[in-house]
């Protein structure tokens, strides 16, 4: 369930005015910036954009960017893009040394459906000029060790690179089958066998779910918890991620912001991407999960360790603003 409250009878034409004033004048009025823009849905900030480039010939997202600093100008500059555009510049910042986070890529494969994830490629294309693939390949060939490399790109290419079949239908006979592939690979410790491969990126996810319950049944212990045998190889961290991904996405990123939260120094750049992201879709869901994991609410902790508009406007979006 989504956090964010909105305003159905807004008009687009007036926040766009009102937007043109909090950016003009002796300083920016970024109360107001997020008063509008913190309580509209993504097809209501597009209509605002379009209202605003008719009415004063000027892209409000550059605006915004020129206007505000810091975490605030980033969690405004990527809330207002469009959910695929958002997402590619999620990617290509992933990819940057000094920001370097494959869970972007195991994000965007897990949580978008098919026709989503080309929307992404197609953006990343025509925002840099360059294929998603090609630049993961490219952008990772220095992050490890050889052995760990090559099945390291192999994991994060494939997984946004597979059209995964969208329907509910599973094969039991199969889920069993390869269930024992994954566990004599594991055995032998051939964690990036190129079966392990295209079990994790081609099946659709109830198939892959069926596949690991099967496994889990089988053995008495998750395949995650088998891959720790491995903990220090930074491929089969990967995988153990994509897999915990994949099976549930809620306790996923209940764990990415707690991570972030207890990280020395908060991650801004991670609990920006999670709240943003997932703000219109399941936050509230994943609000509950970290009340319920951490014995504290996360509007509490946001509260404490963040500060100035970027605060402000993180709990607009988590439903908890004044």
């Amino acid at each position: 369930m989504a956090t964010i409250v909105t305003v159905e009878d807004a008009y687009r034409g007036v926040d766009a005015e009102l937007l043109k004033k909090a950016c003009h004048g002796w300083g920016t009025d970024e109360k107001a910036v997020i008063a509008i823009l913190a309580h509209r849905n993504a097809t209501q900030r597009k209509l605002i954009r379009e209202a605003y480039q008719d009415m004063y010939d000027e892209d409000l997202v550059k605006r915004l960017e020129h206007e505000l600093s810091g975490d605030f100008e980033r969690a405004v500059y990527r809330w207002n893009l469009d959910p695929a555009d958002r997402n590619a510049v999620l990617a290509n910042v992933a990819l940057r040394k000094d920001h370097r986070d494959h869970r972007v890529f195991i994000e965007l494969s897990s949580t978008l459906s098919p026709e989503e994830l080309f929307d992404v490629k197609r953006a990343y294309q025509c925002r840099y000029k360059r294929s998603l693939e090609e630049d993961i390949a490219s952008h990772t060939s220095d992050d490890l060790r050889k052995a760990s490399r090559i099945g390291l790109i192999s994991l994060l290419v494939g997984l946004v690179s597979i059209h995964r079949y969208q329907g509910d239908e599973v094969n039991l006979k199969l889920a069993k089958s390869e269930s024992i592939i994954l566990r004599n690979a594991i055995e032998e410790k051939t964690f990036n066998h190129e079966e392990i491969l295209r079990i994790i990126t081609t099946r659709s996810k109830p198939q892959l779910m069926a596949t690991l319950n099967h496994y889990k049944d089988e053995h008495g212990c998750s395949m995650t918890k088998h891959l720790k045998d491995d903990r220090d190889n930074g491929y089969t961290k990967t995988l153990r991620t994509t897999i915990r991904c994949m099976s549930d996405p809620i306790k996923y990123f209940e764990k990415v912001i707690r991570n972030a939260i207890n990280s020395s120094g908060t991650n801004e750049d991670a609990l920006t991407r999670v709240i943003v992201t997932r703000a219109e879709k399941d936050l509230e869901i994943i609000m509950e999960q970290y009340h319920k994991r951490n014995s504290v609410p996360l509007d509490q902790v946001i509260t404490k360790e963040t500060s100035g508009h970027y605060k402000r406007f993180l709990l607009a979006l988590l439903g908890k603003d004044d």
